[in-house]
């Protein structure tokens, strides 16, 4: 088997749509732009870039402990969070924006918990009762349901099913969800993110996501930078219209619904490329790209390179030294940077030509006393034997007649089918994920976390033709940085991705999706039940 390669070379990172609106001949709808269809925007690239300070997540604090015998949960720490509306400025030159929040301002709020110590928290949805983005009809099941309905899912999280964030476990404004998080599970960066049944694109773009860091003590033992030298930073991108509003192209006369959102205003914790004060040392950064659909290929200006320590579920076994990484949606990196190596220097944090932030090193010298181990924490990889199924599961477009979007599925099946993954708690199956499609897609299982055995291209004529898997490249080992404990797996085009999934942790129902929040409205979404 050889190491991948595929994920360095710099193309097929989004697929032909997203590159074709790149290039500006195509409309979000995949239809030909023309003057009466162009969006409304602002150019937002013509912004001042690094001129506002980067702002901290808002760490949100407990109100005392409590307990619910729903839960099963005894003197936990509640945290009351209040979900609303907000005003605020992504730019020194842009008026207050209309956005959403779990806190007070455009900058995400982070939980802080320990391992195996669970906290209840209390979604309060205190939401208008018209959404300021433009919506979809409804579905014709949900004719009657609020505009404004959210659900928050803990990304990574091992949690009852109840708890999930399960896209029909919405509520709408004046209602509330009390949510119990067990945090059973290493030390990791999950994230927080609205996950409501035909709006979750909507109210991730309108601002509905934060942090949730575990520590533990194997992680307290590595003297890895903390304090203010720990930032974590959620990245994504968004458009302006002409008055400094958030601008997502949905309206009645785009027609069909954006298959992808890329936007020009490239946003890191709530500010458009803002800039940070860093001392000449080693900082630890915790990167979640939370955008709709954009990929990112991170990269420092200087060339400089980084030591990787953790992906989506924690930490890996040994750093990993990488000058360029590639994250999709709703992945998440833990790396470290020694600044030292560019003392007196403006450092930017690049995606491509793309200019995301600005590190400003100082010259004074400083004394660094954090290290990086050479072993980290002990990752066993899964015999591939104990696997008691593999199961193949398509990831399918279909064009449409109509001229509307084209439909994207997973299995060829649609989300209000009935369930066709029942999976025994604690076995442990293998998911061979065929990508017929021309896009990589990102697709994240909720509850568990899994491990990538490998990728190998694939003859998707042949397949679609008879239905049999004709192999026409070697098996390719998946990257060093990612042969750690995973929640989000990228899946290129005309490949079979395979992972090997422990189903541990409770029984009921979750769901497994593409994560371009655009793909998942557009029914790239499967419910799949977990049976004791």
């Amino acid at each position: 088997m050889k190491q991948a390669g595929w994920m360095l070379a710099g193309s097929g990172l989004f697929g032909r749509k997203v590159r074709a609106m790149q290039r500006g001949g195509m409309a979000m709808g995949g239809r030909k732009e023309t003057p009466a269809h162009r969006p409304r925007t602002m150019d937002a690239t013509k912004l001042e870039a690094f001129v506002d300070p980067l702002p901290l997540p808002q760490r949100l604090h407990a109100a005392g402990r409590r307990s619910s015998e729903i839960h099963r949960a005894v003197n936990a720490p509640y945290y009351r969070v209040h979900i609303r509306e907000i005003a605020c400025s992504m730019h020194r030159d842009l008026p207050p924006a209309r956005m959403w929040s779990y806190g007070e301002t455009s900058a995400p709020v982070v939980f802080e918990t320990r391992s195996a110590e669970g906290v209840l928290i209390d979604w309060w949805n205190e939401l208008p009762e018209k959404h300021f983005l433009p919506l979809d009809a409804p579905m014709p099941h949900m004719q009657d349901a609020p505009e404004t309905r959210t659900v928050a899912h803990m990304h990574g999280a091992r949690v009852p099913s109840d708890s999930d964030g399960y896209p029909e476990d919405w509520f709408g404004p004046g209602r509330n969800k009390l949510c119990f998080y067990p945090n059973h599970q290493d030390a990791a960066g999950l994230w927080v993110h609205d996950h409501a049944m035909g709006v979750s694109r909507m109210n991730v773009f309108a601002g509905l996501m934060g942090w949730h860091l575990i520590r533990d003590e194997v992680e307290d033992k590595l003297r890895l930078p903390a304090g203010k030298y720990e930032l974590p930073l959620l990245i994504y991108d968004r458009s302006f219209d002409p008055r400094g509003q958030l601008y997502y192209p949905n309206p009645p006369d785009e027609g069909a619904w954006a298959q992808e959102f890329i936007g020009d205003a490239m946003i890191v914790n709530g500010k458009v490329q803002p800039y940070h004060d860093v001392e000449p040392r080693r900082y630890r950064l915790r990167i979640a790209n939370t955008a709709n659909s954009r990929f990112f290929s991170l990269a420092f200006s200087n060339g400089q390179s980084f030591q990787v320590i953790g992906s989506d579920q924690g930490l890996l076994s040994a750093p990993v030294e990488m000058k360029r990484l590639v994250l999709a949606p709703a992945e998440r990196t833990d790396i470290v940077v020694d600044f030292s190596l560019a003392r007196g220097q403006a450092v930017v944090l690049m995606s491509d030509h793309l200019q995301l932030m600005q590190f400003r090193v100082g010259s004074d010298h400083v004394v660094d006393d954090n290290q990086i181990p050479m072993a980290l924490r002990p990752i066993e990889r899964i015999d591939v034997t104990k696997a008691v199924r593999t199961r193949e599961l398509t990831l399918n477009e279909f064009d449409s007649d109509n001229g509307e979007a084209m439909v994207m599925l997973l299995n060829r099946k649609h989300w209000a089918e009935p369930v066709t993954e029942i999976v025994k708690l604690d076995s442990t199956e293998i998911w061979s994920l065929i990508n017929l499609t021309e896009d990589t897609h990102p697709i994240h299982l909720h509850l568990v976390r899994f491990q990538i055995l490998d990728r190998r291209s694939f003859s998707t004529y042949d397949y679609l033709s008879d239905g049999n898997l004709r192999y026409t490249g070697e098996s390719m080992l998946p990257e060093p940085h990612e042969l750690g404990w995973k929640d989000v797996v990228q899946c290129p085009a005309g490949t079979v991705t395979r992972i090997i999934v422990p189903f541990h942790g409770y029984s009921g129902r979750y769901l497994w999706h593409c994560h371009i929040l655009e793909h998942e409205a557009n029914d790239m979404m499967r419910p799949y039940q977990v049976i004791a």
